[in-house]
């Protein structure tokens, strides 16, 4: 009976040191995340912001797309001008 009361007595004892250890992991796992709370708000904004970034890049990217096929039809423009200008210089020059 004595045999069996201690056997009884250290599953109590080992059970209540079980308890102790794991709650202070747990109090350790809940000062971790309350530390990690402010960091990932912090991430958080900052991917915000890189979106917003990658955002205006790519709208930056067809601005300059649209910009570049303006360049290219106004220097075909340009040299068509020119084209028609040297054909009337021509003309001018047989009326002499």
């Amino acid at each position: 009976m004595e045999n069996s009361f201690e056997l009884l007595e250290e599953k109590v004892r080992k059970a209540v040191e079980l308890v102790k250890r794991l709650r202070k992991e747990n109090k350790d796992l809940h000062d971790a995340v309350e530390k990690a709370g402010p960091r990932l708000q912090e991430l958080e904004k900052k991917v915000e912001a890189a979106e917003k970034h990658r955002g205006a890049a790519s709208a930056d990217a067809a601005k300059m797309e649209s910009l570049a096929r303006e360049l290219k039809d106004l220097r075909r423009e340009r040299e068509e001008i020119r084209g028609r200008i040297a054909r009337l210089v021509e003309a001018l020059d047989a009326l002499e």
